[in-house]
């Protein structure tokens, strides 16, 4: 499969997606949202996402402070609109714990660590799996990860490719592309598009 290709005609189709959308402001607070919203966005679409991140917008819980000392309970009732909101409460304060604990609050520090170190690091984190660190580490940590999700998955089927591991999906795109950050984020977000609009179907 030549994966070029596939970018080019994607993105004379859909055009530039400009992922991941945040509107906080500053490099800590736009990393802080990112992170918040890979993990919220676990088994639900990005509409019920943006409600859940505006109601902790409006409390002003958007740091990690807030997220440590806050009641479990409140979060859960901020983010109920991104579905299982109880086991996303406790993902997100494991999260923030993980962030104070390990790079003193900084995620300036964080992703100072190199890809691989690190995403063996947000592996260790409850409620954090391959699909959410690797989308943490390419579009908060600006990092060469491949993500690979449901829709990517789907479309490599209808083309005859298929791996048992997720990482064996994410191999088969790095070692194919240019290890650039801006291609790894465009191209998954015209994957996951063009699976919404047009199904997994061929171009």
């Amino acid at each position: 499969m030549n994966l070029r290709l596939l970018f080019r005609k994607l993105f004379k189709q859909y055009g530039s997606q400009h992922w991941w959308p945040a509107k906080a402001r500053g490099y800590e607070a736009r990393c802080l949202e990112i992170c918040i919203g890979a993990i919220l966005t676990q088994n639900t679409n990005w509409k019920n996402v943006e409600r859940a991140l505006a109601n902790l917008r409006e409390t002003r819980a958007l740091s990690l402070k807030k997220l440590l000392t806050m009641r479990r309970s409140t979060i859960a009732i901020l983010i109920r609109p991104s579905g299982y909101y109880n086991q996303k409460a406790i993902k997100l304060q494991a999260f923030a714990a993980f962030v104070k604990a390990q790079y003193v609050g900084s995620f300036r520090k964080m992703f100072k660590q190199p890809a691989t170190a690190l995403r063996e690091e947000l592996l260790t984190v409850h409620g954090i799996g391959r699909e959410t660190a690797d989308s943490i580490l390419l579009y908060a940590g600006n990092k060469p990860v491949f993500v690979i999700d449901a829709y990517t998955k789907r479309f490599l089927a209808t083309q005859g490719v298929a791996f048992r591991q997720y990482d064996e999906y994410r191999e088969f795109f790095e070692k194919r592309l240019p290890r650039s950050v801006k291609l790894y984020q465009e191209f998954h977000a015209l994957l996951v598009v063009h699976g919404k609009q047009r199904g997994p179907g061929k171009i």
